[in-house]
């Protein structure tokens, strides 16, 4: 729009598109301020209606909270070598056969054992497999006398074992059982009422079967409490003396064992 000239007290304006609107000044003010109201009109229609949509958007999420990540410590892994010491007691039954009044002459014998361990274990998820070797001075002894009055004695001064073990690991703890082959070492001695003695070594050869407890107390030391059976059956000794040439008896050996045990472990 663009104005073309007065005529008078007229205005006359002429259109882009070639209109023209011609008036008093008066007439044409009001034309302007109906196109100004209009044109503000109008915008504030659109700015409602883009108001109105916004507010009819859905509001967006807030992102849900991550829990903190916490520590989890290593599951405890039992496969490696070991080395190790033990403590604990002895309970050992030995029965002779006697060879004057027949029968059994019976004894029990108790007392401290001490010695070592070695051994290896290899672990697969929760099953434990493992080897193990052990040795133990012991002082189990223990005496009787026969149906003459004759005195005798043996004492078993060490036991020795060759197992394998088997047990389900709880992290930390593991339950264990174990059975193999055992050896013992007995002195055995024969005292005659006229004074007169004899003695004889033997290293018997049996079975062993036990339990156990082991809880690991860091990546490599751990602690043990088992409990183990030696059987050897029975074998024959002679004990000639003076008065007793041909003194033959058979004596039978069986040994239970409880050790408290220290082990340090190689491996991961």
């Amino acid at each position: 729009m663009v104005a073309t000239g007065l005529k008078g007290t007229q205005l006359v304006l002429k259109f882009r598109g070639g209109e023209h609107v011609s008036g008093t000044i008066l007439e044409v003010d009001m034309i302007l301020r109906v196109l100004v109201g209009g044109f503000a009109l109008a915008v504030g229609g659109v700015v409602c209606v883009v108001s109105a949509q916004a507010a009819d958007l859905p509001i967006a999420r807030r992102p849900e909270a991550v829990a903190p990540v916490t520590y989890a410590p290593p599951v405890y892994n039992w496969t490696g070598f070991y080395v190790g010491g033990n403590i604990g007691g002895g309970f050992a039954n030995s029965s002779w056969s006697d060879p004057f009044g027949g029968g059994n002459n019976t004894f029990s014998k108790d007392g401290f054992i001490g010695g070592g361990q070695i051994g290896y274990n290899a672990q697969y998820n929760w099953l434990v497999l493992g080897v193990e070797g052990d040795f133990d001075w012991t002082g189990l002894n223990g005496s009787s006398n026969d149906s003459l009055g004759n005195s005798i004695n043996t004492k078993t001064e060490w036991t020795s074992t060759a197992t394998g073990r088997i047990g389900a690991a709880f992290d930390r703890l593991l339950v264990y059982g174990k059975g193999g082959v055992a050896f013992a070492h007995d002195h055995s001695t024969l005292t005659d009422t006229f004074g007169g003695s004899a003695s004889a070594t033997n290293t018997r050869t049996g079975w062993t079967a036990g339990a156990g407890l082991e809880y690991a107390l860091d990546r490599n030391w751990t602690a043990k409490v088992e409990y183990d059976y030696l059987g050897f059956g029975s074998e024959a000794l002679n004990l000639p003396t003076p008065a007793f040439p041909a003194y033959a008896t058979n004596a039978s050996l069986n040994v239970q064992e409880v050790k408290f045990g220290i082990n340090y472990k190689f491996g991961p």
